[in-house]
């Protein structure tokens, strides 16, 4: 064999090698997180990002319509666990921390957990905040002129058969009866919820649908239906993407606060670079990024979001948030629902 022959194998068997190398070096860290357009907008502000400044990982998004079939996965998978990081409700997290699926972040986890706002520390919840959001009144445009100031406003009669509402189990459905609760003078929400019980059955009789698919959003700026309730950073969005025709307002009444936690999955096949991920994930960078693409507050007091974006988040609402302990809630959640079924479905048209 020619010398030139033998070097060119050599060369060919050493780049071999070397590829062979970099794909074992070459980690996964797999995302199960919200599906539609929350995957769409965090994949671009914050995954893509992540693997251009981190090329020897890989990370593969799980999408789910819900918590709840989040919560599911982990339970199934339990003994062999497939994500590495979960992005879920923070009333789930609760209930995956209580049946140890989780890992805890602290700082040892991640550096910038040293940086989150106090409530993005939830006492007893192994995740930690990675959003906040707030329920907003939707409707179009289009056909409703005047811009509703009450939540009241969706039991007008002109609304006949015209109003979507994600009703309960959804958060949504729970959020508005916490909010008409307090408006209608209902003490404690962890006794009683009667007052906002008999107000959304005041309304039930307006509603078209509680279960809008593929979303409210959608069905509102159609025309299937013209108001309805929804999260503020998804109206954000849509009201951009319809042109207006899709408006969002905070009513008199107020809101409440949504918190998404990011959870670190115990045993998860990605091992650190699940933790590296998380660690990107709360860094001031990707919160601002993803604040000023989908409008969800940032967790992360040092970020550094534009003026414009923030006026567009929950932020701007604080002093019309209601506080909801949302661990003490998920024990009274089951007779909740149970009123729902039996006082305000059967209202419905």
């Amino acid at each position: 064999m020619q010398a030139s022959t033998k070097l060119t194998l050599a060369i060919a068997l050493a780049a071999g090698l070397t590829a062979q190398g970099a794909l074992a070096q070459e980690q996964t860290v797999t995302v199960m997180a919200y599906s539609g357009l929350f995957q769409e907008r965090y994949t671009k502000a914050v995954i893509e990002p992540f693997m251009k400044a981190n090329p020897g990982i890989k990370v593969e998004y799980f999408p789910l319509p819900n918590s709840a079939q989040m919560l599911g996965n982990l339970r199934a998978q339990k003994a062999a666990p497939q994500a590495d990081v979960v992005i879920m409700d923070v009333s789930v997290s609760k209930a995956a921390t209580d049946e140890k699926l989780l890992i805890k972040i602290d700082d040892k986890v991640s550096k910038n957990v040293a940086d989150l706002y106090p409530n993005a520390r939830i006492a007893d919840v192994d995740g930690v905040a990675v959003t906040f959001d707030n329920l907003v009144m939707l409707y179009n445009s289009d056909v409703v002129k005047e811009a509703p100031k009450s939540w009241m406003d969706l039991a007008k009669p002109d609304l006949k058969g015209k109003v979507a509402i994600p009703g309960m189990p959804d958060i949504q459905g729970l959020s508005l009866v916490l909010i008409m609760n307090k408006a209608r003078g209902g003490a404690d929400y962890l006794k009683s919820v009667d007052q906002g019980i008999a107000a959304l059955g005041e309304i039930a009789p307006n509603v078209q649908t509680w279960e809008p698919k593929p979303e409210v959003y959608p069905v509102i700026i159609s025309g299937q239906a013209v108001a309805g309730a929804g999260w503020n950073a998804r109206a954000q969005v849509n009201a951009d993407a319809s042109g207006g025709k899709l408006k969002a307002v905070l009513p008199q009444e107020g809101s409440v606060f949504q918190i998404n936690t990011i959870n670190y999955v115990a045993n998860g096949p990605g091992k650190d670079a699940g933790a590296k991920f998380i660690d990107y994930a709360l860094s001031p960078e990707a919160q601002k990024s993803f604040t000023e693409s989908m409008f969800y507050a940032p967790t992360n007091a040092k970020a550094q979001i534009s003026d414009a974006a923030i006026a567009r988040t929950a932020v701007k609402s604080m002093d019309k948030v209601i506080p909801v302990d949302w661990i003490a809630l998920a024990k009274v959640r089951e007779p909740i629902m149970e009123q729902w079924r039996r006082k305000v479905i059967p209202l419905s048209r």
